[in-house]
């Protein structure tokens, strides 16, 4: 009899807590109907719409109209844009969604990249915390999840960081970027993953940029996310050159990155244009929001070209 009544109560604690993880609440505001509330929760709506019903029909009134002040209940899913698109906090092994109120803005429509995963660290080499790199990683993260990929943005934690972790020395901010990475990329097994750094050089704010794009020397699929990144660049460059064969990176970090993380990786550097530049600088101008462009095309075509050969 004991054991009877342990088994009921156990399942009965286990159904309680399995009811509380599948929604949070929030309050709906003047102008929310059911799809802009979803939207703004990083939820296609089209997908959800009959299982916030399901969840909220008490408090809908004529099958589809929110009360304002009244609470909502919103399915947690694993393919809300707060889900998909995480910015990891290496060093206090913490996340958060990267986007918060752009989430209604966002469109649901692509599955383009709907089995990939990015992983993108952000890096400032001269400590001017350029927010160039900052936002086009941003707005990269914003174009992928759009076309169905999973994000996970990291780097530049300082602002964000506690005393202990701001006195991490560079190995063991990399070593926590390893962790992190690693960890994310056999959760994901089975699913195409790349790892992409967008490394700043010197303070970008006015004028043209050089652009280099590195693969590892040992990684095939490094390289060939690398060459794709280059044509587009090439592509849109504004001094005009024969031709730019893509180079391997050979810096401590980037090396220690490649040979311990598990996904394939690639490199950009960007520097404010100059004269003594590198042989394999690609000239582009200053437009955050078509050096983007330039990335997620570049990015779409290696993946395109992975799913053909398939």
């Amino acid at each position: 009899m004991r054991l009877l009544l342990a088994l009921l109560l156990w399942v009965g604690m286990n159904s309680a807590l399995l009811a509380q993880d599948n929604f949070y609440t929030i309050v709906a505001q003047k102008g929310d109907g059911i799809f802009s509330m979803l939207r703004k929760q990083g939820l296609d709506p089209v997908k959800h719409y009959e299982a916030f019903i399901d969840l909220n029909k008490d408090n809908i009134k004529d099958g589809s109209l929110l009360q304002i002040g009244r609470e909502y209940r919103i399915p947690i899913t694993d393919d809300s844009y707060k889900s998909k698109g995480v910015r990891v906090l290496a060093a206090q092994k913490a996340e958060e969604p990267i986007f918060d109120k752009e989430l209604g803005a966002m469109s649901h429509e692509g599955k383009a990249l709907k089995n990939a995963v990015y992983y993108l660290i952000t890096e400032d080499s001269t400590s001017t915390q350029n927010k160039f790199v900052e936002d086009i990683a941003k707005n990269l993260a914003a174009e992928l999840l759009e076309q169905g990929a999973t994000v996970f943005v990291m780097g530049n934690e300082d602002e964000n960081e506690t005393t202990t972790s701001a006195q991490l020395t560079k190995m063991d901010r990399l070593g926590n970027y390893v962790d992190a990475i690693n960890k994310r990329y056999l959760q994901n097994h089975g699913k195409y993953q790349r790892l992409l750094i967008i490394r700043a050089n010197g303070i970008l704010q006015a004028g043209n940029l050089d652009v280099s794009v590195l693969h590892h020397g040992n990684s095939e699929q490094g390289q060939r996310l690398a060459e794709n990144l280059q044509h587009v660049f090439k592509a849109n460059s504004t001094v005009k050159k024969a031709s730019i064969d893509s180079k391997t990176f050979d810096d401590k970090s980037t090396l220690f990155l490649a040979r311990n993380t598990l996904p394939a990786i690639s490199l950009i550097t960007v520097n404010k244009r100059s004269e003594d530049r590198t042989e394999d600088a690609i000239s582009v101008r200053l437009d955050k929001k078509s050096f983007t462009n330039w990335i997620a095309s570049g990015i779409l075509k290696d993946y395109a070209e992975l799913t053909l050969e398939d």
